[in-house]
């Protein structure tokens, strides 16, 4: 990388459409971190995956059912939760939401 942006506007990044029916953005990224925002709508499923990567998600709007190695919380506005290196994990919007993923290090897939 040749400069790091460390800050970041709340609509900045293109949103993106995932495989699975939501959207993203990247904020921000390093070598080291990224953050990323991902959007769903009522019923949205972020479907069960695993990842090298550590990820801690702050749930920013709405609330989901947060699936990690077979078990699953509710998790609202305000809640948050950390998802361990190659953990199978995923998630149920129960209603409209927003997640704020962390990722370290960055996933080079969504660059």
């Amino acid at each position: 990388m040749s400069e790091t942006k460390i800050f970041a506007g709340p609509d900045e990044g293109e949103w993106v459409a995932t495989p699975d029916g939501n959207r993203r953005r990247v904020m921000l990224f390093t070598d080291e971190l990224m953050v990323v925002q991902f959007a769903f709508e009522k019923g949205g499923v972020g479907a069960t995956h695993s990842h090298p990567h550590v990820q801690s998600s702050y749930v920013a709007k709405g609330s989901f059912d947060v699936t990690i190695g077979g078990v699953t919380e509710t998790v609202s506005a305000g809640g948050s939760f950390i998802v361990p290196s190659n953990a199978v994990h995923g998630v149920v919007a129960l209603e409209d939401g927003l997640l704020v993923d962390t990722f370290t290090p960055h996933r080079a897939d969504f660059l």
